[in-house]
């Protein structure tokens, strides 16, 4: 048994405004990454216009941002470790407001990828980084309930990415929306240096553990490349790793690019009703992830919730492949419940940071992570030049039209993937949402 040590009424008054500012702060971070992460399967049409590209092209530019995702997620977790987040998540957000500036007002597809690849720098920082605050913010117990609420209001920038997005580029051009974001993402930047602080300990306050009357993780010991080395070794992290290559990877390479193009082409829906099932998708998974979280806290389990949830998602994928025709509450459902179900994949985060020691979390979860974005970045362009390799040449308004046969052979794929994801779940070590590497 450990007793919680009180504090004195004003340094909890202190610890509690510290934590929900830096909470807030890097959730808004989160809010700017989803939203640059789906905007294009919005505005996949104007893009097409602006730069005259095909499928193919488009895949490749949305995947820009993946790429650098991707790669920038292990050295993330490293400097989540060792600079702290306030640091990174501001300088991402400068990046972020560069991107995006530049990605509006961008001429030529060449210009777009850059200010698109400055996004994907700025950007990749920030899921890191707020895994980090909240395992230094909250207590054990209650982080992944934490990290649910995060993702829920993060996914708000994914809504706004599809319907009031589709509609705010009816008024606007789509040029001014990312110059806007852009503004924004640089008065973030100005709010975390001034107002962020990374860990109680960093404000002259107790650690949350010390507040439960437990001594505190302690700091690694030795350079951080041997931390990475720790974790690449870790076999226990490699089935998160490749849960979230499939089944992650696959669902955001969906959403965020072709499930416009897929409603409106092979089931005749207009721009509004395809925005507003992307819409439906991100809300179910926004709502579960809060859910799931707080079932898993409360259980003390995270496999049964992570297996059982990662399997409903690969049967909501079968109507799709098979291009069935479902009435429009149907289908707005079979949407909702593709998004619910995939929130297994985000027990893979809490299982790194209970499977790795304390001071290794940014590396651990960083890690985990890269596996999402290094599919999405093969996932994507391989769809386009998946539905490119079958186009008859019809066009509409300067934009490629895409047979039924073709979006169902590219889905297949997606769906097969889903299913690679699943299949690792089943090799997930329970934790009982507690860190085995520390008493």
């Amino acid at each position: 048994m450990t007793s919680v040590l009180p504090l004195p009424a004003r340094e909890d008054a202190r610890l509690r405004r510290l934590r929900w500012t830096a909470f807030t702060l890097v959730v808004l971070g989160l809010v700017l990454s989803f939203f640059h992460r789906l905007a294009p399967a919005v505005i996949a049409g104007e893009l097409q216009q602006a730069f005259h590209v095909g499928g193919a092209a488009l895949g490749a530019l949305a995947a820009t941002y993946f790429y650098i995702y991707a790669v920038m997620q292990l050295p993330t977790g490293v400097l989540a470790d060792t600079l702290g987040p306030r640091r990174i998540v501001a300088l991402g957000a400068v990046a972020v407001g560069i991107g995006s500036i530049v990605f509006g007002m961008a001429e030529t597809l060449n210009v777009a990828g850059t200010g698109r690849t400055l996004v994907g720098l700025g950007v990749s920082v920030m899921f890191i980084a707020m895994l980090k605050l909240n395992a230094a913010w909250f207590h054990d117990r209650h982080f992944a309930t934490a990290t649910g609420v995060g993702i829920l209001i993060a996914n708000l920038g994914a809504v706004l990415s599809a319907a009031p997005l589709a509609y705010v580029v009816t008024v606007t051009s789509w040029r001014n929306v990312f110059v806007a974001v852009g503004v924004f993402s640089l008065l973030l930047a100005v709010a975390t240096w001034l107002w962020m602080r990374d860990s109680p300990r960093a404000a002259g306050l107790l650690s949350m553990r010390e507040l439960d009357g437990l001594q505190a993780h302690p700091d690694h010991a030795g350079h951080w490349y041997h931390g990475v080395l720790q974790v690449l070794r870790n076999r226990d992290l490699w089935p998160g790793f490749w849960m979230m290559f499939g089944a992650a990877s696959s669902y955001i390479t969906f959403a965020g690019l072709w499930a416009v193009p897929y409603l409106m082409q092979v089931h005749g829906m207009s721009r509004g009703t395809a925005a507003n099932h992307t819409s439906a998708t991100l809300l179910g998974f926004a709502l579960a992830s809060l859910v799931v979280g707080y079932l898993s806290d409360r259980s003390g389990r995270r496999r049964p919730l992570l297996i059982g949830s990662l399997a409903v998602h690969v049967v909501c994928w079968a109507p799709l492949v098979l291009g069935v025709a479902l009435p429009l509450g149907a289908s707005y459902a079979l949407f909702a419940a593709l998004g619910a179900s995939v929130t297994g994949f985000t027990m893979s985060w809490s299982c790194a940071k209970e499977l790795s020691p304390p001071a290794l979390s940014g590396m651990a979860t960083s890690f985990v992570n890269t596996g999402q974005f290094i599919g999405i970045g093969i996932q994507q362009p391989l769809v386009g030049w998946m539905l490119d390799r079958g186009w008859r040449g019809q066009m509409v308004d300067g934009v490629r039209i895409y047979a039924r046969d073709d979006y169902q052979l590219a889905l297949g794929v997606l769906m097969a993937f889903a299913a690679a994801g699943l299949a690792s779940a089943f090799f997930m070590r329970e934790t009982y949402c507690r860190n085995v590497t520390v008493p």
